[in-house]
């Protein structure tokens, strides 16, 4: 890989969905790591795209507008990141808009499920818990009510509280009907973007993955994240490279909650600046 192109992180979350900061200190971070750009990709919303352009433009550094979408397949909870979105786009706020009231209703379950198992949380503890103001457009996630749940002491740390309550197959998990992939696909390149499957190594079942990609037509598909192996990012780039996909990656950064990073630290995981020119390209294809 070229080193003279540049590293960036085409995977963080910020305040505006289960992220710990402002969008524009990811971007300070990203410089202070010495990458070369970052991508914004908060779940279901982009509400913090507008803040991490501006901190981009002052601090020197790339900032490619990104969403993160909840989708459902197979069983199971995919997700699909966009790049070089109309963030602006009417018809893609819109749609966002019912996403985030299903996750809305998603965490209204979970807590009711977490009650029924005694355990003592509300949506309002866990509100109260961002310590600000939540805004209209912006998400609470899964990682929010981990927290309250670590703090309350029903959980030892963020992944004790997932595996215990939240995970998938846990006790208080809830799936509730989302779109499917190939819809999110479809709707960020409508969007003006570029679709590409998150994190494969996470679900656990390649079958299904390719089914995926086949289905859905990504452009690209993340083989680098936090939470994938060696075996896993070998895998994937021969999965990559045989359907003729973009190959991109990215820490997952969400902060630190507990003083435990969750996936990965901001440019732990990175690709070459060269990806950012082929998702460019795929836009327009």
């Amino acid at each position: 890989m070229n080193n003279q192109l540049g590293r960036c992180d085409l995977h963080t979350h910020t305040q505006a969905s289960d992220g710990m900061q402002p969008a524009s200190v990811n971007v300070q971070l990203a410089k202070d790591k010495g990458l070369s750009a970052i991508s914004i990709t908060d779940h279901d919303t982009v509400a913090g795209i507008e803040e991490a352009l501006v901190a981009g433009v002052e601090v020197g550094i790339t900032v490619v507008p990104g969403i993160e979408i909840s989708t459902r397949s197979g069983g199971k909870e995919i997700h699909v990141l966009g790049y070089y979105i109309n963030y602006k786009d009417d018809m893609f706020l819109q749609r966002l808009v019912g996403l985030r009231e299903t996750r809305q209703s998603r965490n209204s379950k979970i807590i009711e499920k977490l009650q029924n198992l005694g355990v003592n949380i509300t949506m309002e503890e866990v509100i109260m818990g961002l310590g600000r103001t939540l805004l209209p457009d912006e998400s609470v996630g899964r990682p929010h009510i981990a927290d309250v749940l670590v703090h309350k002491g029903y959980a030892t740390d963020m992944r004790d509280a997932f595996d215990r309550y939240l995970a998938e197959g846990a006790r208080a998990f809830v799936s509730e009907p989302r779109i499917s992939p190939i819809d999110a696909c479809v709707w960020i390149r409508e969007a003006g973007g570029a679709p590409v499957l998150a994190h494969p190594g996470i679900y656990g079942d390649d079958i299904l993955v390719r089914e995926i990609i086949k289905s859905a037509a990504p452009a690209g598909i993340e083989v680098y994240h936090s939470d994938h192996e060696k075996e896993d990012e070998t895998r994937y780039m021969a999965m990559a490279e045989e359907f003729g996909l973009i190959i991109t990656g990215g820490s997952d950064f969400h902060g630190a909650r507990q003083g435990v990073v969750f996936h990965g630290d901001i440019g732990s995981v990175a690709v070459s600046t060269a990806v950012l020119e082929q998702l460019r390209r795929s836009t327009q294809a």
